[in-house]
């Protein structure tokens, strides 16, 4: 039950990923977004890291897709025109394309299959606790200067697309 809800998950994250890329309005691409990161989450708590898919969601669900969401409606972007696509361009894509497919290909054909899922983990593991005590003792600093960096980016695109009245 476990291998099949794990490949749902992986497929629904991938189906997610593919509409952020091809899709050409802005919203929608940010809303695939928000999906495969939910996607990652449940593949992170399938693989017993319930920590990590709370962070991401919180994180990157919660504050990142949300600025980007906040930034692109600031902005007022349109749907883009279709661009004609070079030859060449076409070409060297499809030939990239095949490279990676071949490469990782390859490189899953050396790896053997495991007998079990993933070693059970101890009981007593404090997660939540070690982490915030790295952060706000050993990283409070770097972690301050991020929090700055995202409020200057955040009023810089606010006095950047803000509309002179007339």
């Amino acid at each position: 039950m476990g291998s099949l809800l794990f490949n749902v998950f992986a497929l629904f994250t991938l189906i997610a990923a593919v509409g952020v890329v091809v899709n050409k309005n802005a919203v929608n691409a940010a809303m695939f977004l928000l999906l495969s990161l939910v996607g990652m989450a449940g593949l992170f708590v399938l693989l017993d890291a319930p920590l990590l898919a709370f962070v991401l969601l919180l994180v990157y669900a919660g504050a990142v897709v949300a600025l980007f969401l906040f930034i692109i409606m600031l902005l007022d972007l349109k749907a883009e025109n279709r661009r004609v696509v070079a030859p060449t361009a076409l070409a060297g894509g499809v030939l990239v394309i095949f490279g990676f497919s071949g490469s990782l290909f390859k490189i899953l054909q050396g790896f053997a299959p495991g007998k079990s899922l993933f070693p059970p983990l101890p009981t007593t593991v404090e997660d939540v606790k070690r982490v915030g005590m790295l952060l706000f003792q050993e990283y409070n600093l770097p972690l301050q200067i991020m929090a700055t960096l995202l409020l200057v980016a955040t009023v810089g695109v606010i006095v950047l697309s803000k509309r002179e009245l007339r």
